[in-house]
């Protein structure tokens, strides 16, 4: 279990690819903390990680509000002590979005991802560790082969804190 007893915050965790990387994360030992816009979606893949023995909440953040994810994130200190892993996997809900203005759902994706990454670096920067990671694939089966140890690759070859 390459990821036991790591803290991994996840955004966009009730869509398919969030969900899959949720659940990969968890089934290698991570507790996760699922957000996603819609409850009842993140609260399902909450269940299925806690029917399979894994650690799971989950609660509503709108990644693209810099206060509620703030907000989770001191949540997540105050229950497991710190962050490990930002994971954002938000992703475009409404295809028509694109057909409108095209810049909109694309100024989202890239907000969303700053937001989520700037406030969790804070939190990672003085435990001198941590992984800040999204994914813009639409390939979930990509996702699923997740290599774990990139992660830690990563944070070797980046310092401290490694932002993918």
């Amino acid at each position: 279990m390459i990821l036991k007893d790591k803290i991994a915050v996840i955004y966009g965790a009730g869509g398919g690819i969030g969900g899959a990387v949720a659940r990969a994360f968890a089934r290698e030992g991570a507790k996760v903390f699922l957000t996603g816009r819609r409850r009842t979606t993140i609260e399902a893949v909450a269940k299925d990680i806690v029917s399979a023995s894994g650690i799971a909440e989950a609660a509503e953040v709108d990644a693209l509000d810099e206060a509620a994810i703030d907000k989770h994130l001191q949540f997540v200190i105050g229950k497991a002590g710190r962050v490990d892993i930002s994971f954002n996997a938000i992703g475009i809900h409404d295809a028509n979005a694109l057909a409108g203005d095209f810049s909109e759902p694309i100024t989202a994706l890239g907000m969303s991802y700053f937001l989520t990454a700037r406030l969790a670096a804070r939190l990672m920067i003085p435990n001198k560790s941590g992984v800040i990671k999204r994914e813009l694939s639409t390939d979930v089966e990509q996702i699923l082969h997740v290599d774990f140890q990139s992660f830690e690759r990563e944070a070797a070859r980046c310092g401290d804190v490694a932002i993918c």
